[in-house]
C-alpha cells in the first residue's frame, strides 16, 4: 500500500471515530511510527486533520460538538467498561453529581443495584433511566434544555449545583490536555460543570482514551481539580504517567477483557 492509499484510509478512520492514535495506525498498516507520523504531518499540512499527542483528530473547529446521536456509537465498548469500573467508586450512602454525557450514562446504568444513594444530575437521559429505582433519591437540577443534547443549562442549573455539597462528582468532558486541563465544546455546559466540580468533595473524570491530548473550545477547569480519572486501556503510558505526576489516581478499564 502506498502513502496516498494509506492516508485516505487514515482520513476515513478519523471521520468515523473522531480520533486515532499512532499505535493503532502502526498496527493496522504494519509500518513504523515514523511512517505514520509522516503521513499525519502531510495530512495536517493539507488541513485535513489536526495532530495531538500520540495521534490525530479531525480538523473540524474546536467549538464543533459532535451530535449526541453520533457520540453514542463512538467507542461503545470502552464507555461500557468505564461505566462499570466507575460504579465501583460509588458506595451506599453516597451523594453524587452525575454530569451529562454518553460515558456518564453508562455509569448510571450500573448504579441500579445500589441502595441509599442520592443522585443530582443535569442529564435528562440519566434522569429517565434512574426515575423508578427504589434505592436512588433522584434530583434533577432544572434549567434550560439544550435540544439534541438533552442537558440542562443556564442560571437555574448553575444555582442548583452551587447549593448542594456532594461526596463525588462524575464529570464527562470534551477534551483533556496536560496544559489546558479540562475543556468542553459548549460554553453553557462548561459553566455548569464548573459549579458541579466546585462543591464536590471528590472530582472523578470519566473519559475514553481518545479525548486525551484533545483541546476543545471552552475551558472548564485545570487538571488540579481532578482527584480520579476512569478511562480505558487505550491511554498511552506516557500520558498516564503525566497525569499521575499531577497527583491524579488513574483507573484503567480493560476493554479487551470486557469483550472476552
Amino acid at each position: 500500500m502506498n502513502a496516498i492509499e494509506r492516508q485516505k484510509i487514515i482520513l476515513q478512520i478519523i471521520a468515523e471515530q473522531g480520533a486515532v492514535t499512532v499505535a493503532e495506525l502502526c498496527e493496522r498498516f504494519g509500518v513504523s511510527d515514523m511512517t505514520i507520523r509522516r503521513d499525519l504531518s502531510t495530512l495536517e499540512r493539507a488541513s485535513l486533520l489536526r495532530r495531538i499527542h500520540g495521534g490525530a483528530v479531525s480538523a473540524r473547529g474546536r467549538s464543533y460538538e459532535p451530535p449526541v446521536l453520533t457520540r453514542v456509537h463512538e467507542a461503545p465498548e470502552a464507555k461500557r467498561a468505564i461505566g462499570r469500573l466507575a460504579a465501583t467508586l460509588v458506595h451506599e450512602g453516597d451523594s453524587i453529581a452525575l454530569d451529562i454525557g454518553t460515558t456518564t450514562l453508562e455509569l448510571a446504568r450500573n448504579l441500579t443495584r445500589l441502595q441509599d444513594i442520592t443522585v443530582l444530575t443535569n442529564s435528562l437521559p440519566i434522569a429517565n433511566l434512574l426515575t423508578d429505582q427504589p434505592g436512588i433519591r433522584l434530583m434533577l437540577c432544572g434549567g434550560i434544555v439544550r435540544p439534541g443534547e438533552r442537558s440542562l443549562i443556564g442560571p437555574v442549573a448553575e444555582y442548583t449545583f452551587s447549593q448542594f455539597y456532594v461526596d463525588k462528582a462524575f464529570i464527562g468532558i470534551g477534551g483533556v490536555d496536560l496544559e489546558a486541563g479540562l475543556t468542553e465544546y459548549n460554553t453553557d455546559d462548561a459553566e455548569v460543570k464548573r459549579h458541579m466540580i466546585r462543591n464536590a468533595q471528590r472530582c472523578i473524570l470519566l473519559s475514553d482514551s481518545r479525548k486525551f491530548g484533545l483541546k476543545t473550545f471552552a475551558s472548564v477547569a485545570p487538571l488540579s481539580v481532578v482527584d480520579d480519572i476512569v478511562t480505558d486501556d487505550g491511554l498511552s503510558p506516557a500520558f498516564r504517567e503525566a497525569l499521575e505526576r499531577e497527583g491524579i489516581t488513574v483507573h484503567i478499564a480493560s476493554v479487551s477483557r470486557a469483550n472476552t
